[in-house]
């Protein structure tokens, strides 16, 4: 028992030893201070436990922080959770990491500049995180620049020239574009088969916002314009979407400028607030748009809201073509669900006042002057004289109600009682008659006469109503003709009023 003394002291010296230190080192005798367990080696690692998810999901009560490797989905996992609520999650690796990917904190982690031009790497995606600070132009190059906060994830333009460049696709979502230097946001110029999207943007401040063009797609979603001194100008866009764009009062010069031509234009919702001297819509350039819409915006503020269109195809008091459908706030309504015209006969003196003969059907040629006209014009290429017509020049075929009036005298001396016909005669674009729509014809019977002063020479007044439906070119006259007499007829006629409207 005695031989066994020393043998005790010398355990329980290296127990306390341990306990007193707290660190253990394998391979080394002298641990860091600051770890429980040091390892050293120059050809070994540490091997973690490896585990399938089956196994892991296994364990009993583990541990959080507890560390495994999935052999399953070949990467570390810690527990997160609590013991008894395990969650598993991946440790930060590249394994799983998405290629092309670049979280953007200065500036120094794009593309060096060369000659005054960042050219980002194509299809890559750049993460701006924070505020970023350049005097470089960006040529965009087919990638793509996001941020997660607008408020915070700023590009801050210092330049002179335009921020942004490029010829191929370009993309920008959930970011700020701030000026604070003199220059321009875009000078992009692209080919049909490219691309521009910019969704949840904020542009604040620059000299203008530039020039977009030749692209076959552009989408703006949600953007925001502030402070800036002049707008954009759209050139030759195959498809243009704009959608929820907000221009605040801040903004001066002219907002959006649409130059050449497109295929279609849609700008739905937001709204344009257009100080005093500044512009917020302009196609004064008459550029070709084969399908335009225009709904939902609204227009406010004491500047010009649209410089319209002029020259052929545009309409007093309106602002487009018929290749648009506007319905907006504060602009007139543009579409061919609200298409009308009238014409009318000139007020004259009794003597002269036209007179006809309607012996046969008749148009009651006049000196007629148009009256309100949208989509509808007073003359129609196949009718080579008189005026008194309503071409529809819309976009679709559409129903129209007629209203209208004839008052007349008959001037036919010593003939008998007959009765007149007065309606409205429908033609295609071509000038072929299509018929008369049923129900806009009416009749009235004059008496007989004698000489010039016995006899029936009242001036009556025939409404006309009804309705047509017309393709686009068809166009519509005032006809009169005698229908039937019990001995010489009346069929002349002296027409003191007319008018037609369809709306």
């Amino acid at each position: 028992m005695k031989k066994n003394l020393p043998l005790l002291l010398i355990l329980c010296l290296i127990f306390c030893s341990y306990s007193s230190f707290g660190q253990v080192g394998i391979n080394t005798t002298n641990p860091d201070a600051s770890s429980a367990l040091e390892i050293e080696s120059t050809t070994s690692g540490l091997l973690i436990p490896r585990m399938t998810t089956t196994e892991i999901e296994a364990i009993v009560d583990p541990a959080p922080s507890l560390l495994v490797y999935d052999t399953d989905l070949d990467g570390y996992y810690f527990n997160k959770g609590t013991t008894e609520t395990p969650d598993w999650k991946l440790l930060l690796t590249d394994i799983n990491s998405r290629e092309n990917y670049v979280i953007v904190k200065s500036v120094d982690d794009f593309p060096t500049a060369s000659g005054g031009t960042i050219t980002l790497d194509e299809n890559t995606l750049y993460e701006v995180n924070g505020l970023i600070s350049t005097s470089n132009s960006i040529n965009v190059n087919g990638a793509y620049l996001i941020g997660k906060d607008t408020n915070e994830d700023i590009i801050n333009y210092t330049g002179s020239g335009a921020l942004f460049t490029g010829a191929t696709n370009a993309s920008f979502r959930n970011i700020t574009f701030n000026n604070s230097g003199t220059g321009d946001l875009f000078n992009l110029s692209a080919s049909v088969s490219n691309s521009l999207i910019a969704q949840s943007v904020i542009v604040n401040g620059f000299n203008s916002i530039g020039t977009v063009s030749t692209y076959g797609l552009v989408f703006f979603n949600v953007m925001q314009f502030v402070n800036n001194t002049d707008g954009i100008t759209y050139n030759n866009i195959g498809n243009l979407l704009l959608n929820n764009m907000g221009w605040q009062s801040s903004n001066s010069g002219t907002f959006e400028t649409f130059t050449g031509t497109f295929s279609f234009v849609q700008k739905v919702s937001g709204f344009t607030t257009v100080p005093s001297g500044a512009t917020g819509f302009d196609v004064s350039s008459n550029p070709t748009v084969t399908n335009g819409t225009m709904k939902g915006v609204v227009f406010a503020g004491a500047g010009d809201y649209v410089d319209p269109y002029t020259g052929a195809g545009t309409y007093n008091g309106f602002n487009f073509t018929n290749d648009w459908e506007v319905d907006c706030i504060g602009i007139p309504r543009e579409s061919d669900n609200n298409a009308s015209g009238n014409i009318y006969i000139q007020r004259n003196s009794t003597t002269s006042n036209p007179t006809f003969s309607i012996a046969s059907a008749t148009p009651l040629d006049a000196l007629i002057d148009a009256g309100q006209m949208f989509r509808f014009a007073n003359a129609a290429p196949a009718v080579t004289s008189g005026d008194n017509v309503l071409e529809y020049e819309g976009k679709e075929a559409r129903t129209f109600q007629v209203s209208g009036n004839v008052a007349y005298e008959p001037t036919t001396t010593n003939g008998s009682a007959t009765v007149h016909a007065f309606y409205i005669q429908r033609f295609n674009s071509a000038g072929v008659s299509q018929g008369v729509p049923l129900g806009t014809e009416i009749y009235e019977e004059v008496g007989s006469s004698g000489n010039a002063s016995t006899g029936d020479y009242l001036v009556r007044a025939i409404p006309l109503s009804g309705k047509v439906t017309l393709n686009p070119g068809d166009y519509v006259r005032i006809y009169g003709q005698t229908i039937s007499n019990t001995g010489t007829p009346r069929n002349s006629i002296r027409v003191y009023s007319l008018s037609l409207t369809l709306d």
